[in-house]
C-alpha cells in the first residue's frame, strides 16, 4: 500500500505531479511553531493571514510579558514572512500593546 492511499483525500492535493505544497493550515502551523522556537515565546493568536507572490505573511500576537493583573500583561504582534513552502524568511515586532487596552482605528484592520 502506497503512501497516498493511507492519506485522507480531504488532506491531499492536486499537483501535477509536482512536490506537495502545503496547505494554509500547515503554513499557519509552522509559522507559530518556527515563531516560537526563534522568540522562546509562544503564539496566542493569528490575526493576519495573507498570501503574497514570495510566498506568506502573517501577523502573530504573543505575550511578552506576564504582569498580574492580566489585563496588564504586555502582547506584541509580529509580522512573520514565509516562502511558498513554508520556511520562515524574516520577523518582526510591529507593535507592543497592554492586553487590556484597545487600539486606536488602524486602517486595514492592523
Amino acid at each position: 500500500m502506497n503512501d497516498s492511499q493511507n492519506t485522507p483525500k480531504s488532506s491531499r492535493r492536486q499537483t501535477g505531479g509536482a512536490d506537495k505544497q502545503p496547505t494554509p493550515m500547515e503554513i499557519l502551523r509552522q509559522a507559530r511553531s518556527q515563531l516560537a522556537e526563534l522568540t522562546g515565546m509562544n503564539a496566542e493568536t493569528v490575526s493576519s493571514f495573507e498570501q503574497t507572490e514570495d510566498g506568506w505573511t502573517l501577523e502573530i500576537e504573543v505575550l511578552e510579558l506576564v504582569r498580574v493583573p492580566d489585563t496588564m500583561s504586555l502582547l506584541a504582534s509580529y509580522q512573520v514572512d514565509l516562502d511558498p513552502e513554508g520556511q520562515l524568511t524574516g520577523y518582526r515586532r510591529v507593535r507592543r500593546y497592554e492586553r487590556g487596552r484597545s487600539d486606536a482605528h488602524r486602517p486595514g484592520g492592523r
